[in-house]
């Protein structure tokens, strides 16, 4: 969902795509977004009430990875998805994207049953948390567990969006890549106006992620994933010397910009033209050496991160519900949590889903 560059190893998939050019920016602004995500679930505990929370919208980051992901696929897919056959695609995805899901479906398993600041697994029965566990490894919604809202997969929330991510591509594999531009204008366009809709009903964009809202996440993904789309194909791409920092500042703004009285419309213009116009500005703004690194990196630790960092969430709301720390325990233990998930993601990436990703593409080739 994430990458834009391909697996190190060769393979019918990848190795066309070693040529690419990699976008460095927009690498880098992913990790920014998966910061502000992790960030925005520790905050939702302290201030249920988004409107009092400093990083409120840090929710829109997965519209912005939707459209990111839109751009990507197209960059990396539409000349060559003939070639390489559908079915290779589809294995080129679950090798890129499904490793990750794992871990986080076993990393959430571990909190539901050895959190030291809930009750013993909730109540839930052995039976019930094997097909809660199977369910989330196969990626299939499961909203059955009410003390976590019904979220679509209980023991590893952010798997909502990777459902989506999966459904995209099913449809970019089997339908988009046909379209010509005018039919992909046509459909990006019924998809703002279901954007639009869902906002202006719930009042946000808030939605996909349980049972109660499912479809709203159809809605996202639909409008930006085909919105990144039209990004490469027309070429919108915007030569500009703005630079990593300020496009990363840019973007920032978006997840701490404070609640509206007409919320959700503030939100749709964010998801409808913002974030495709710094998707444009990044892939073509110039990229200082120094950054270089730090870009990749950040790129790099981003989908890890998103992937790994809920189980410890789930801990740490049920230490602040239980415990109720204080203003600077409370800013203290989100910081440090905050490193020491980056550092468990960055573990999580060279131990276990490099090598992995490795194994599965030697032995595909």
């Amino acid at each position: 969902m994430f990458k834009i560059s391909s697996p190190p190893l060769s393979s019918p998939a990848t190795k066309n795509l070693k040529s690419k050019k990699h976008f460095l920016i927009l690498d880098g602004l992913r990790g920014v977004a998966a910061l502000a995500v992790v960030i925005f679930h520790f905050m939702e505990w302290v201030y249920p009430d988004f409107s009092k929370n400093f990083i409120g919208h840090g929710f829109l980051a997965v519209d912005f990875f939707f459209c990111l992901s839109g751009f990507v696929i197209g960059y990396a897919y539409d000349d060559r998805i003939q070639k390489i056959g559908t079915w290779e695609f589809f294995k080129s995805r679950l090798i890129r994207l499904h490793p990750l899901i794992i871990l986080g479906s076993v990393l959430g398993l571990l909190a539901l049953l050895f959190d030291p600041f809930a009750l013993d697994a909730q109540g839930y029965g052995t039976g019930r948390i094997i097909l809660i566990f199977l369910c989330s490894i196969f990626l299939i919604p499961l909203p059955v567990m009410e003390d976590r809202a019904f979220n679509l997969f209980g023991l590893n929330a952010p798997s909502w969006s990777l459902f989506w991510e999966y459904v995209a591509n099913i449809v970019y594999a089997l339908v988009l890549y046909r379209l010509s531009r005018r039919y992909l204008l046509v459909v990006t366009l019924l998809a703002a106006i279901a954007l639009g809709y869902v906002s202006y009903s719930a009042g946000n964009l808030l939605g996909g992620w349980t049972g109660e809202n499912f479809w709203d996440g159809c809605a996202r993904i639909s409008y930006s994933f085909l919105m990144g789309l039209l990004i490469f194909r027309y070429n919108w791409v915007i030569k500009n010397q703005i630079g990593f920092i300020f496009l990363a500042l840019l973007l920032s703004l978006a997840f701490v910009m404070p609640y509206f009285e007409m919320n959700w419309m503030i939100e749709t213009a964010i998801v409808l033209f913002y974030f495709p116009l710094l998707i444009s500005l990044g892939a073509g703004s110039s990229l200082s050496k120094r950054l270089k690194n730090f870009c990749k990196f950040s790129g790099d630790i981003s989908y890890p991160l998103y992937m790994t960092h809920y189980a410890v969430i789930w801990m740490f709301g049920n230490y602040y519900t239980n415990y109720q720390p204080g203003e600077t325990q409370t800013f203290l233990i989100i910081s440090l949590g905050t490193i020491v998930l980056i550092g468990v993601a960055y573990v999580a990436m060279v131990a276990y889903d490099i090598p992995v990703r490795k194994y599965f593409n030697r032995k595909r080739k």
